[in-house]
């Protein structure tokens, strides 16, 4: 997670209330504003971001500004979905944002996404043949 001062570099935070491990405040996003809770603490960086108009959703692109914003370029954060059984909805339209601490993210290789900018079709049928073969499956 980026360090309080380069989030607040932004200009898009304004802080309400700061503790030693987070802070909450409101956040600007351009076509919305909202409520913002940033922690760090418990083994997890953690922001949340809630639309103040209840109709209002944080888009994808939305988010995206919010990782730049809190995160580091080289950091990967996650949006989670799940189990039914532990959902916790108490504000309809906040979404999260997670990085663990102390444990590497796992992700899928992103050739099981697709092709990475600059990235050949060639090149990303190399790497999941690689991968495949390194795990043992069989093409």
């Amino acid at each position: 997670m980026k360090s309080y001062e380069e989030i607040m570099s932004s200009r898009r935070v304004s802080v309400i209330e700061r503790k030693d491990d987070g802070f909450s405040g409101i956040i600007s996003m351009g076509n919305w504003i909202g409520s913002v809770v940033c922690s760090w603490g418990g083994g997890w960086d953690h922001v949340s971001v809630s639309p103040q108009k209840r109709s209002v959703v944080p888009s994808w692109g939305d988010m995206c500004r919010v990782k730049d914003i809190f995160f580091n370029d080289n950091e990967a954060v996650i949006q989670i979905h799940p189990p039914k059984d532990e959902y916790v909805n108490q504000m309809p339209n906040c979404l999260h944002l997670w990085r663990s601490n102390d444990k590497e993210m796992v992700l899928p290789p992103s050739f099981m996404v697709g092709l990475r900018k600059g990235q050949t079709y060639s090149q990303l049928e190399a790497e999941a043949k690689a991968y495949y073969k390194e795990h043992g499956y069989k093409l």
